[in-house]
């Protein structure tokens, strides 16, 4: 008896794992899109929680900076304040009560994933609320007020010029060849 028990959840689970196998997989997703689709679905909570609850197509760029503002709450990147005496410097050498926040660069490559992410659900690039100039100048205020809180500036990195390698093949350049003709001679 303890065989057919045996021998029957074998089997069943032999046809579990068939029709495991026979459903079609999609392939893994890449951790960028991971991450959009982990950000949509947290902002489409966020508007869900609120009261009363907004639909996503009454959003504008005033919730999408609310949600910014609201994610501050879980950030772990210390801003220093002006009163404190910590204010400017790159590397403090004691703790502060200072606030934690989201840093600039999270923020700015959140908004890149639910800006792609809102085209992605039918969205047209016109009413796109994370493409909103507010949400730009909002980014451009953290960076800054960051940048000077820690004391570091920020800089645009410059993009590498590309040079023009010559070919190695040439012996000579072509500039420094002479017409045939006047091998001849």
């Amino acid at each position: 008896m303890s065989g057919d028990i045996a021998r029957d959840s074998a089997e069943g689970s032999s046809r579990s794992s068939v029709n495991h196998h026979n459903q079609p997989q999609s392939p893994p997703l890449s951790r960028y899109e991971s991450q959009k689709r982990r950000d949509w679905n947290t902002f489409g909570q966020y508007l869900k929680n609120q009261r009363p609850p907004v639909a996503l197509s009454q959003c504008n760029c005033n919730h999408v900076l609310e949600f910014l503002r609201y994610l501050d709450q879980f950030g772990k990147t210390k801003v220093h304040v002006h009163g404190c005496v910590f204010f400017g410097q790159p590397d403090p050498p004691a703790p502060c009560t200072c606030p934690l926040r989201q840093a600039w660069g999270s923020l700015d490559a959140l908004i890149g994933r639910l800006r792609a992410a809102y085209d992605e659900h039918g969205g047209s690039p016109e009413t796109n609320p994370f493409g909103n100039g507010a949400i730009r100048v909002y980014l451009r205020e953290v960076r800054d007020c960051q940048a000077k809180a820690r004391g570091i500036p920020y800089r645009k990195k410059k993009k590498k010029k590309t040079q023009i390698k010559p070919n190695v093949d040439d012996p000579m350049p072509s500039s420094n060849q002479q017409p045939s003709s006047q091998l001849a001679t």
